[in-house]
């Protein structure tokens, strides 16, 4: 179903939102999101959660585009091993995207229409801006329009300023910040300000909002695989808004998937340290002269690693970095691979942890 006259309102919703339904549902997703962000601080180094889920949540977020890779590709792309998928490519630009909104949120405390297109441009490698000609239609797999977005320059300017103002200037809304969370997506999506690109700098705009909230301390909630596993859903509440001013579905619909997705989150994060501590345990106790708690954060920060990383990060020389990668691999911790003229050494047992085996 379209509505053919549907004019897209500025921010906030003129309705009542906060429904019996939608706060009993409420307190439920805020309780696991703040058990997560207090899981997250039990790995020592951030940057291992930052680079492992982010390409997590990367590689689930094109895969609602059908941008589909594999997670060897993914990680091979990940430390430019030349994988040859240019699906991979595009997953990794998107854990490029997410890295630097967090970034430029954790710096400047705002996310502003000025951040949203830098993160546009890494997503997608052009420079091609907010959409300024008409003829942009959603169509449905049948090939039907089912939405029609503003088509005027003028007007998409103007829905991205309120936009703007409704995710920075939290006077101008009271609404709690996880409904707002849900407001904010359709609307970027609604708006579809880009010609390419909406959706996954719409789904990179949840976790920055919540980081921005200071609900997260870095972005780490896994929206997108549950968005993926009800992908049917996600398009009917959109559309339900549009057609029948349905709020709180789509609102009850993102406040599920911050449940969901957090709960899963914490599982991975405590199953991850757990085998932290196990390499700790082995690896100190085996070869406690080439421990140290930086070479296991190495090992954990991107599945596959490689002598020039571990040079680099531990101030060793080439000969020890690879010297130590392969007592490593003779103990089973690493999985020593050879790609053209050069050495990588894979971290399966984090891989099976990553891919939930």
């Amino acid at each position: 179903m379209t509505n053919e006259n549907f004019i897209l309102p500025i921010l906030p919703p003129k309705q009542e939102i906060e429904t019996i339904a939608i706060l009993k549902q409420l307190s439920q997703s805020h309780r696991y999101l703040a058990e997560l962000k207090g899981t997250s601080k039990t790995i020592p180094n951030e940057s291992i959660l930052i680079n492992t889920l982010t390409l997590q949540e990367a590689k689930d977020s094109s895969e609602i585009e059908n941008i589909i890779t594999t997670h060897d590709e993914l990680y091979k792309e990940n430390i430019f091993i030349d994988s040859k998928n240019p699906a991979s490519k595009e997953v990794f630009n998107y854990a490029q995207g997410l890295k630097l909104g967090f970034e430029i949120v954790r710096n400047e405390q705002l996310l502003l229409n000025k951040h949203i297109l830098t993160i546009q441009k890494e997503l997608l490698e052009n420079n091609a801006g907010f959409r300024t000609q008409g003829g942009t239609k959603l169509v449905n797999s049948q090939g039907q329009t089912v939405y029609t977005p503003p088509q005027n320059a003028t007007e998409v300017l103007d829905l991205m300023s309120n936009l703007e103002k409704f995710i920075n200037d939290n006077e101008f809304s009271n609404l709690d910040p996880l409904i707002k969370m849900a407001i904010i997506h359709y609307q970027f999506e609604s708006i579809h300000s880009f010609y390419d690109g909406n959706g996954r700098t719409g789904r990179i705009i949840n976790i920055l909002y919540l980081v921005l909230q200071g609900l997260l301390d870095i972005p780490i909630l896994y929206l997108s695989r549950y968005i993926t596993q009800n992908k049917a859903e996600y398009y009917q509440v959109l559309q339900d808004v549009r057609t029948k001013n349905d709020w709180e579905h789509l609102i009850l619909y993102f406040l599920k998937s911050v449940e969901v997705t957090a709960i899963e989150t914490i599982d991975l994060i405590t199953n991850i340290n757990n085998l932290m501590q196990d390499y700790k345990t082995e690896i100190q106790t085996k070869l406690p002269k080439i421990y140290s708690q930086d070479l296991i954060n190495n090992l954990f920060r991107n599945p596959y690693t490689k002598i020039e990383f571990l040079e680099k990060e531990l101030k060793v020389t080439r000969q020890t970095a690879s010297t130590y990668l392969d007592k490593i691999a003779e103990l089973g911790f690493l999985e020593k691979t050879k790609v053209g003229k050069s050495n990588y050494y894979i971290n399966t047992r984090l891989i099976k942890v990553l891919m939930n085996e």
